[in-house]
């Protein structure tokens, strides 16, 4: 589903992300970690096709990825601390500005859907001004998968929740998940990646340090081996 090879950025003659290369099959759930100034807003920006690589390649659903592969940015869906949504444009005006800019088929329908799956049905109508932060971002993810992408990409997506909404939130990423969906979050909180994840990357220095699977890794465990991991490198 989406294939790095020998990816690398560099931003004013400093190397930003060193050669990295990895798969993703379908319907993984990859969470990356790793401290501040590791790289990993960047790889996430680089995977989304926000920015383009200084070298190596980007495949997704077996076709070469750049930021002007605009036939492939249907494939993606973005979900960030950044909701970008309209706040006082409510939720149906939003997801139809949206959805007109994907060329969503039966849109009308497709909003229904979407803010069914979210637990937004009932706040349809309400300006997003109006919504908590929790229902900003579930409705972002209400944005991002409104056109039936095949990966999702999340960048710190618990930012400013509290524990209900990280609850809410978690389930919707299961059930996104359960549908053979990809997802590659970023994301400082490793519990919630073991909870959700079935496969951990640790970044740090640009570099990846650990990718495994997440079977029978307890969360103590995993703690101790980021903490080996990043040293006394801030999280």
């Amino acid at each position: 589903m989406l294939v790095a090879e020998q990816l690398e950025k560099s931003i004013g003659g400093k190397r930003i992300i060193h050669p990295i290369s990895f798969k993703v099959t379908r319907g993984e759930f990859v969470t990356v970690l790793g401290p501040n100034g590791a790289g990993k807003s960047t790889l996430f920006k680089l995977l989304s096709l926000a920015t383009q690589p200084s070298k190596g390649k980007i495949f997704i659903n077996g076709s070469k990825a750049t930021t002007l592969s605009s036939n492939l940015r249907k494939e993606i869906g973005v979900i960030s601390h950044h909701t970008f949504l309209y706040d006082n444009l409510s939720a149906l005006e939003n997801l139809k500005f949206y959805g007109q800019a994907y060329q969503v088929c039966d849109l009308d329908k497709r909003i229904k859907e979407v803010l069914r799956f979210v637990g937004l049905q009932l706040y349809i109508h309400d300006p997003v001004r109006t919504y908590s932060r929790g229902m900003q971002q579930r409705l972002s993810i209400a944005r991002a998968i409104l056109h039936n992408p095949s990966i999702l990409f999340l960048d710190e997506p618990y930012t400013g929740l509290d524990q209900h909404a990280i609850q809410i939130l978690n389930s919707v990423l299961q059930s996104l998940n359960k549908d053979n969906r990809t997802i590659f979050m970023i994301t400082h909180n490793y519990e919630e990646a073991l909870t959700l994840s079935n496969r951990l990357i640790v970044l740090t220095k640009g570099k990846v340090v650990y990718d495994a699977d997440t079977s029978g890794i307890k969360a103590e465990d995993f703690r101790r081996i980021y903490l080996e991991l990043v040293g006394s490198e801030k999280s």
